[in-house]
């Protein structure tokens, strides 16, 4: 994969080069003039850019970061009792959570906002190291700092780490699962008709094709559910369950639902 970049930020270029070639993915970095709308309309195919703003994945003429700053507006209005996830992840309690499909981060930006404290897993080289620079970048701002200081990222297939846990007989109070890719189900018309308008999801859906169920989700609620006293699942509002399970409780909204998975066993 190449790798954009002015002669202003090579130094940075050359350290995201470094730290992606330690986690296996090999990256040319292309110095260019100018990393302007036209430069991207001019190069459609998937690479990453770095700029002021720090590490950026492009494609199509468009352009995608975590860029959890932007969520700063959100979060300020955000508040237990408005938030559903809140009610559903019982964040009044300050859990310990583990977001075990990590996305772009910002369910658990949310969540850590709101009390809990997040593990955030995420397997995918690229998606991480995005979601690592935009750590980085949070500790900078006085409002985020005290929020990012509560998510800690582990760079892992979450299988893997959920299986850990097990061996371990290591337990969490909530798991929270988001999948990627639910629009395999009897609704995908009316979800990819809604994914077109979110330009940063058409890009991790690049980056991200399609491999079997690991990406729905399916094989890691029997796992979570054997590590955490409470699943919550964030699904489309008339998606199929995750995995086939008929959950124990719901929360609806007017565009998505959080299925929940209590083990009181725990």
């Amino acid at each position: 994969m190449q790798l954009f970049s002015t002669a202003s930020y090579l130094n940075a270029a050359h350290h995201y080069q470094q730290v992606l070639s330690q986690r296996g993915v090999e990256i040319d970095v292309c110095e260019v003039e100018q990393l302007n709308a036209r430069f991207f309309r001019q190069h459609p195919d998937l690479a990453l850019c770095v700029d002021e703003q720090g590490l950026w994945l492009c494609a199509n003429g468009m352009r995608m970061q975590p860029d959890w700053k932007a969520e700063v507006s959100r979060l300020k209005r955000a508040s237990i009792k408005s938030e559903m996830i809140a009610r559903a992840c019982q964040l009044s309690e300050a859990p310990q959570l583990i977001d075990a499909t990590a996305g772009l981060g910002h369910d658990s930006l949310l969540m850590a906002h709101l009390g809990a404290k997040v593990t955030l897993l995420e397997r995918h080289p690229i998606l991480f190291t995005l979601l690592e620079d935009s750590h980085f970048q949070a500790q900078n701002d006085p409002f985020l700092k005290q929020i990012v200081d509560r998510i800690h990222l582990v760079f892992i297939d979450s299988a893997d780490y959920l299986q850990s846990c097990i061996q371990q007989h290591q337990q969490v109070d909530v798991i929270y699962l988001d999948p990627m890719f639910p629009q395999r189900d009897q609704h995908q018309q009316a979800i990819k008709k809604q994914a077109q308008v979110k330009k940063q999801m058409q890009l991790l859906h690049l980056l991200l094709p399609e491999q079997g169920e690991m990406d729905l989700g399916d094989a890691l609620l029997p796992l979570a559910k054997q590590v955490a006293k409470r699943v919550i699942v964030k699904r489309p509002r008339h998606a199929i369950f995750l995995n086939q399970q008929t959950p124990d409780h719901q929360w609806l909204g007017d565009a998505c639902r959080f299925d929940a998975y209590f083990q009181l066993a725990l």
